[in-house]
């Protein structure tokens, strides 16, 4: 397994952060694209949309299995990936770059604090 990228932040439940100001771009790691294998489907979030950290806003459907993925942090969906749409499998080829599943404005900076260094991801990954 490629070790996390060491600039993000991460969730217990493999989303992670690039968080730009009060904007937060969220996707799935490496570690949950490679547990789901070759994604055929992505429902994506609705625009605008208020969520509370722990909520879920959007399915991932593979060859294996559907994944629920669930918003790290409060705040309200500002954007989606709408590439994924035609190629869900930008997320299996590239999770952290091309892969992201959708941008977020933040409204609790405590909800950050709750998230997972590099580090601490890679050591749950590992158990």
């Amino acid at each position: 397994m490629m070790a996390s990228p060491q600039d993000l932040y991460y969730a217990k439940t493999h989303e992670w952060l690039r968080i730009d100001d009060n904007i937060a771009t969220v996707g799935i790691t490496d570690f949950a694209q490679n547990q789901l294998s070759d994604l055929t489907f992505v429902e994506l979030p609705e625009i605008s949309r208020d969520v509370e950290a722990g909520d879920e806003v959007a399915v991932l459907e593979s060859v294996k299995a559907a994944s629920d993925i669930y918003a790290p942090i409060a705040g309200e969906i500002v954007e989606v990936n709408e590439a994924l749409e035609d190629a869900p499998e930008l997320i299996n080829n590239s999770p952290y770059d091309e892969g992201w599943l959708f941008k977020i404005r933040f409204i609790k900076e405590e909800d950050v604090d709750e998230l997972l260094s590099a580090e601490e991801y890679d050591e749950l990954c590992e158990d």
